[in-house]
């Protein structure tokens, strides 16, 4: 756990454009310009904003943005917090965005430095005319990954500090793979519920992906079937805890998913390929999921206790595929997103959490 991730250079090799995501500027690596300013933020209370330009492609101005938050000046007489060395860099997942404020100060009152990075064409980087969420290839997001690095390590606070990756969802997919193409770099992976594997599990996966994959090539921007409900986010309201509480811009977390397109489909699904063959994550992983999903077709109050996104038995194998240190932790009670869940799974889940950074990154 000695690394010195954001003291070492991230590079980013470039690679074949896919299709319908031609990049401009900045297709080897953070090439963009910096604009230098931090704002407040939409959350208010310590946490501001800065965004990352990332060139254009078809649809034109690409920005990520980076949200910070920051751990409060310990006193001189006060003792060392054990994650005073320690930058979690969080990544959100589909149609989504950065709000879980309580998350942030859960590791900002450990002393960490919590940054959390609003992907291209999400929530705070969302501009005009752009195809919502959309790339063909997961490995696009390096270039956001690695603009958010440079400004994490652009100043002396950032030198010689550990990195924490956290990821929910299809974050959690994003994050894994980036760990396994960059090691050496980050010091521990979370992930909350992480997008690994198909719900309807590997063979499915293999009998679906040659039709994918050629619709993917031919119309990358054809819509795919709709299959949300809304039933995941009448969960997260029937559950909302007025002592606990968050803000949602359904502007950018719609109640009802966005638009998926044929070419995301198949990155996702080449993600899920990459995992089933093994990755070899060469860091601690934590993998947080409920106990029990259900996939929903009508509402009922059990939806409030499970994951309806989801099928957790098929995350919780595929994630033994990760690398050779992976901890899986199952909460019972939990939603889709465990830190969201009802009072009783989200204590636990926030418990289980502090015992794994006790164990795994806390400072001795």
């Amino acid at each position: 756990m000695g690394r010195t991730a954001l003291s070492a250079d991230v590079e980013v090799r470039a690679r074949p454009t896919p299709s319908g995501q031609r990049s401009r500027p900045g297709a080897c690596g953070y090439r963009g310009r910096m604009d230098g300013a931090w704002r407040e933020d939409v959350l208010g209370d310590g946490f501001h904003q800065r965004t990352l330009p990332l060139g254009a492609d078809d649809e034109g101005e690409v920005v990520a943005t980076l949200v910070r938050a920051l751990p409060r000046r310990r006193r001189l007489w006060q003792p060392a917090r054990a994650l005073e060395d320690v930058d979690v860099l969080y990544v959100h997942g589909w149609s989504d965005y950065f709000f879980q404020t309580r998350l942030a100060r859960s590791f900002t009152d450990r002393g960490a430095r919590f940054f959390a990075l609003d992907l291209r064409k999400y929530g705070r980087s969302i501009r005009p005319g752009q195809t919502l969420g959309f790339v063909a290839d997961l490995a696009t997001y390096d270039e956001d990954v690695a603009a958010a690095l440079a400004v994490m390590r652009e100043d002396r606070a950032g030198e010689g500090r550990r990195l924490v990756l956290l990821g929910h969802s299809t974050g959690g997919l994003t994050l894994s793979l980036w760990a396994h193409r960059h090691p050496g770099v980050a010091s521990a992976l979370i992930l909350n519920a992480p997008w690994l594997e198909l719900q309807f599990g590997a063979r499915s996966r293999a009998a679906i992906t040659p039709v994918a994959e050629l619709r993917g090539r031919l119309s990358p921007l054809a819509p795919a079937p709709q299959i949300d409900l809304g039933y995941y986010a009448r969960a997260q309201r029937e559950v909302f805890d007025d002592e606990d509480p968050y803000v949602i811009d359904h502007a950018w977390r719609p109640e009802i998913a966005m638009t998926a397109h044929a070419g995301w489909i198949r990155a996702i699904l080449a993600g899920h390929a990459q995992v089933a063959a093994g990755l070899a994550i060469d860091v601690p992983v934590l993998v947080l999921l409920s106990t029990r999903s259900i996939l929903p077709t009508r509402w009922s109050e059990a939806l409030t206790r499970v994951d309806t996104v989801l099928t957790v038995d098929q995350v919780a194998r595929a994630a033994l595929h990760l690398g050779p240190s992976v901890t899986i932790e199952r909460i019972d009670g939990a939603l889709h997103d465990v830190f969201i869940s009802r009072r009783p799974a989200r204590t636990e889940a926030y418990a289980r959490l502090e015992r794994w950074l006790d164990g795994m990154v806390a400072r001795r």
